[in-house]
């Protein structure tokens, strides 16, 4: 909307609490959650051989989106530049990616192409990584898929081991995270 001339700055951001009895007791039902109960530092571990599930969490995030001129005239502090973005609904299973990756895979195609560099200027993906079997290989496998030779070079992580998956809040969290990670020049590392 911004880059469409539509407004100067928004908020985005997202909330979320998802642990009461209904929420935990619909991921339980679902099979989606850790059950390793007795070591709760270790129970969302990404890509983790022994990795069993998600670890539920609850936050909010809000982020400032500006034009830059106008964050320019206001003398805003200015912590990161969004040069492109992706996104895909691929519809394959309500609460599973598919297999191959495809669905990501087209995301992350999507906004290498829209920020008009080449795969292997990118530095940092910070993934989804909800510690679910099936999920986690989707998502490598759809990394490798997007960053060709680069998915080799490419650091990736998952915030989620420090924080539990948000859901709603997920992706402003991690947002967050990210641009610091950029004004940092620092990886975030992964609890496990």
């Amino acid at each position: 909307m911004i880059a469409y001339g539509d407004a100067d700055a928004m908020l985005a951001g997202g909330a979320e609490k998802a642990s009461t009895p209904l929420g935990m007791g619909g991921f339980a039902a679902a099979k989606a959650l850790s059950t390793r109960n007795d070591d709760p530092q270790a129970a969302s571990r990404p890509w983790d051989k022994d990795r069993d599930g998600f670890v539920l969490g609850d936050g909010a995030g809000m982020m400032m989106l500006e034009e830059y001129e106008h964050a320019k005239a206001r003398g805003a502090k200015i912590y990161a530049e969004l040069v492109g973005f992706g996104m895909s609904g691929d519809a394959y299973h309500m609460t599973s990616p598919s297999a191959d990756g495809s669905g990501g895979a087209l995301a992350m195609e999507a906004a290498i192409r829209d920020a008009g560099i080449n795969a292997d200027q990118i530095g940092y993906i910070n993934a989804h990584g909800t510690s679910t079997p099936a999920g986690d290989v989707a998502e490598t496998l759809g990394i490798k898929r997007a960053m060709g030779a680069a998915a080799d070079k490419v650091m990736v992580s998952s915030t989620k081991s420090m924080t539990g998956h948000l859901l709603g809040a997920a992706g402003s969290v991690e947002s967050i995270i990210s641009v610091m990670s950029l004004v940092d020049q620092a990886v975030p590392q992964q609890s496990t």
